[in-house]
Order: C-alpha cells, then structure tokens, then sequence
C-alpha cells in the first residue's frame, strides 16, 4: 500500500520538493552555523584586543616594565590574572622588548624569553587563532608604550575557543527552530502545489498521463478523419497526418500560427472563427469535405477550437455514378409506363376496327420519340453520355420540360473527357431544371457538346430567370445559391464542383446572359484526365 501510495504524482511531487527543502535548509544551516562561528571568532579577537589595550594602559605596567623595579614581576602577573578572570580571558601575557615574560598563565614561565619576535613591536594590533600552551585561542597582540609613547613590550590576551564553541552551540538552537519552522512551512507549500498540480492533471498519475499520450498520439495518427485544433492564442497545436494530407499542409505547420502555417482560403477562415459548425460541406481544389468545428472550454474559459475534416470524394463520386444508374433506370421505367400506355391505346384502336388510325398513331410515336434517341446516337459517341441525357430527358418529361440536344452536338466514343462530362453536364442541367422549376412555359433547356481537336466545349442554356450580373461572380463559390424555390434540390454545391472539375482539367467556365443563363465549358484536350484527377 506505501508503495503504491509512493507511486501517486502528488506524493512524489510532495517529496521531491520536500527533500529538496531539507537539504537545501540543511546546507544552509551548515553554512549559518560556519558564518556565525567565524563572526563569533571575530567578536572574541575583538574582545581579546580591547583587554589587552585596556591592560596596556595601566600606568602600574608601563612603570614596571620601564624601571624593572622589585616586586614589579609579582604586581604584573597578579594584575594579568585578576584581569584574566574578570574579562574572562584565558590568559594575559605581558612580554617586554627583550622577549622577556613577566606574566603568564604557567608562572614557570615568568622570566623566561619567549622564542620568537615581538609582534606587536611595528605598533599595530595583530589578531589571529592561535595554538599555545593552553589549547587554541582567539588571540590579540597590542604594543605596551611608556608614558613617553615608546615601545617597550606588547600585551597578548587569549580568549579560548571552547568558549567560543559554547556560546555558538548556546546560540544554534534557536536558529534551528527558526529551520524547522521553515522546513514545516516549505512543505505545506510542496503539498499545496502537488495537490493544485494533481487537480490540473485531472487526477490522473504519470504513467497514466504517459499511456494517455500514446494513445492520443496512435489515434490522432491513425484515425481517417482530420483533426485540426487551434489554442486560444491562434497557434495549430494539433495537426494529425490526415489533416496534413488533406489541406497539404507541410508538418512544419504545428506550432505555427494559423496566419502563417494555413494558406488563405475558406480553412483559414473556418479555423479564426469559434462558432459550432455542423457537416458543412467544402469543396478544395482535391477533396470534398465535410467540417465540423467545435469550440472547446474548460472551466468556464475558452481553450481554442477542434476542427475536424471528413474526406468524402469518393462518396461523392460513388454517389453521382448512382445518381446516373437511378436516372437511367427511372427513364426506362417511365418509357416502359409509357410504352404499355401506348400499346393499350394501339390495342384499343385494333378492337375498334380503326387500323388506320392505329397506324397514324404508331407513325406519329415513331416520329416524336425517336427523335430524341435519334439524335443521342448520332450525335454522341461515349454511351454514358448518352444514358446520362437519356436519363435527364426522362426527368425532364416528367417535370414538364423540354430537354433539347442541339444538331451542333459532336462527340468522339474514344474521348478521355467521359467521366467529366458526365459531372459538368449532370449539375449544369440539373442546375438549369432548378432555375426552371416554378417559372412560366416555355420551359426548356438546351444542351451542345462539341468535340474538337482542340477542345471540348459543353454550352448548356435555359429559359429561366437567368442570373443577376451582380451574382455571377460568386456563382461557383462554394454554398453560394440563388434559387428560392422550395422545389429546388439543390444548394449552391453544383456549380462549385462543376468550378473544381473544370479547374482540375486546366479548363474555363462561365456564365453569359440570354433569356435565360448559358453556362459555357471549356476543357482544353491538353490536360490530364478527370480519372487522375478525381482519384485525389
């Protein structure tokens, strides 16, 4: 359990910094105690001084040592040692110039010469720690002068260090409290910021923190969705390889500001603001993606946004593939509703005994629907096209228009343009059924494919409204619409996917006024085909 406990972040958090404080309060300890040592050593030498000058100017010393009279060496030492004891000295040596004791603590040493120099004989006052005969001492030197002021000895006085040692030992205590309540106080602190650092962390531990990482790092990276998020500051603090991919952002973005690591576009944009956003479709120049931005707050405060990227191209191209399956198919079911009708109206004629008006009839289906069909394959080699047309001239019929292709229409079956004709001509005439939808008779839509060495240059008009002059310019602009009519299907994305293609193939688009809105394709022969281009 204790280790266990050890393991939590708060615990090791709480004893690393009370460690730290210990050792750190410890050393500093050891380096008050040594400071105030030598400060004490200081105060004993200068003790030590002020006896020996105090003692040098007793006028029984200086005439004792100037005359040498009798009994002068008794009334030295008996002053050194009353001096001694009463300022708490160790001992009062008193040396005249010719290094001639005549006190001293061992009185066997009274008359004897001392062997080396007088110190004091420069007239200075000398300090030092020394070593003698009674033990290591804080000791001072003074000159002894005459009445006269002339050197004639020097007075040393020793104060011992155990009493130094004493009095600091006296003193350490009370320092020592001061520590502990520091080390007490250091370490409430410590365990205040392990427990603040635990609550930012979630309670999470570090090997949990550590596998979270990982975790986060395999997903970001592996999932097939881009994520994107962005710190309050406006700084790409994640960015997982699909969203690089996807945007062509170098891996140099992350870290960078969104200014600086995303080029200007409608990403850009996306990332500045802080809205939510739901499946919101965005065409680029390579991909059809889904957005969903998200803002993210934590406690109350905003911490940026997550924007993530679905790539759906392909289910793009999944979907209109299925979308001309289901317009094929919904022409051959409303050509065989029609067909039986017609049979049973052949079939009725018959049982009237009315053979010639039954053979009119069939000559004028014959001429009407065949037309169409006629012109289709005559006129348009490639049968995807040709189901593609067939389908919207179903569609068409159905919704009351007239779909018209023109004599002009020429298409090679070889060409390399199928699958882009099939996008470009499929929104630009769903388009034109929209711009129709609700508007007054005649209602019709007109298509040419020409196919030249050049170029193939799609024109596809209508009688609708036509378009504002003011609006032409945002027509191909992703989500950008017109249309008002609750019968409309669609919403602004047609026409940009119709921009994207053509752009893709190094083609032009535009839109001319006439009674309607002609919307003019061309796809020069000289560019890669759509198959490369709409596998990125």
């Amino acid at each position: 359990m204790i280790r266990r406990r050890m393991r939590k972040l708060s615990s090791q958090i709480f004893l690393a910094q009370t460690a730290i404080l210990a050792v750190s309060l410890a050393v500093g300890f050891v380096l008050f105690a040594t400071t105030a040592r030598a400060h004490l050593d200081q105060e004993s030498q200068a003790r030590a001084a002020a006896i020996a000058q105090t003692f040098a100017q007793i006028p029984t010393v200086q005439d004792c040592l100037t005359r040498d009279g009798p009994g002068c060496a008794s009334g030295v030492q008996r002053l050194a040692q009353d001096t001694a004891r009463i300022a708490g000295a160790s001992y009062v040596v008193v040396i005249d110039d010719h290094r001639i004791r005549h006190s001293h603590p061992d009185p066997a040493l009274i008359g004897k010469a001392v062997s080396e120099p007088l110190v004091a004989a420069d007239g200075r006052v000398h300090l030092g720690i020394n070593s003698g005969s009674t033990g290591v001492s804080a000791n001072a030197r003074v000159p002894l002068r005459s009445s006269a002021g002339a050197i004639i000895g020097e007075v040393s006085v020793g104060i011992r260090e155990s009493s130094v040692s004493a009095e600091l030992l006296a003193q350490l205590p009370s320092y020592g409290v001061w520590f502990v309540v520091m080390l007490a106080i250091g370490a409430l602190a410590s365990l205040g910021v392990a427990s603040r650092m635990k609550r930012r962390t979630f309670g999470l531990e570090l090997d949990e923190i550590a596998h979270l990482l990982q975790e986060r790092e395999a997903t970001l990276h592996g999932i097939r969705e881009g994520v994107i998020a962005v710190d309050p500051a406006g700084l790409l603090t994640v960015v997982n390889d699909e969203a690089l991919r996807l945007l062509r952002l170098p891996p140099s973005a992350v870290g960078t500001s969104v200014r600086v690591g995303v080029p200007a576009g409608p990403i850009r944009e996306l990332l500045g603001g802080t809205s939510v956003i739901t499946d919101q479709i965005l065409l680029t120049e390579d991909h059809s993606l889904v957005i969903n931005r998200l803002p993210v707050r934590l406690a109350g405060r905003a911490h940026g946004v997550v924007l993530t990227l679905q790539d759906r191209t392909v289910l793009d191209g999944l979907a209109r593939e299925l979308d001309g399956a289901r317009s094929l198919t919904e022409s051959m079911r409303a050509q065989q509703h029609e067909f039986s009708n017609r049979l049973h109206a052949i079939a009725g004629l018959l049982e009237l005994s009315r053979p010639q008006e039954a053979l009119d009839y069939v000559n004028e289906i014959r001429g009407t629907s065949a037309t169409l069909d006629q012109t289709l394959r005559t006129h348009i080699g490639a049968p995807q096209i040709v189901g593609l047309m067939l389908g919207k001239a179903a569609e068409a019929n159905e919704l009351g228009i007239e779909l018209v292709v023109t004599p002009e229409t020429s298409l090679d079956e070889s060409t390399d343009r199928v699958q882009a004709l099939t996008t470009i001509l499929g929104n630009l005439i769903d388009n034109a059924f929209d711009a129709l939808a609700g508007a007054r008779a005649p209602r019709r839509v007109e298509v040419t494919v020409l196919d030249t060495s050049d170029a193939v240059t799609v024109t596809v008009c209508d009688t609708g409204p036509g378009i504002p002059p003011e609006s032409r310019s945002n027509i191909f602009r992703n989500g950008f619409t017109t249309k008002r009519d609750p019968l409309s299907r669609h919403s602004g994305l047609g026409l940009s996917l119709v921009h994207r293609t053509v752009t893709k193939l190094g083609g032009t688009v535009r839109v001319e006024g006439g009674p309607g809105a002609v919307f003019v394709v061309v796809l020069p022969r000289a560019s890669a085909p759509l198959t490369k281009a709409l596998s990125r």
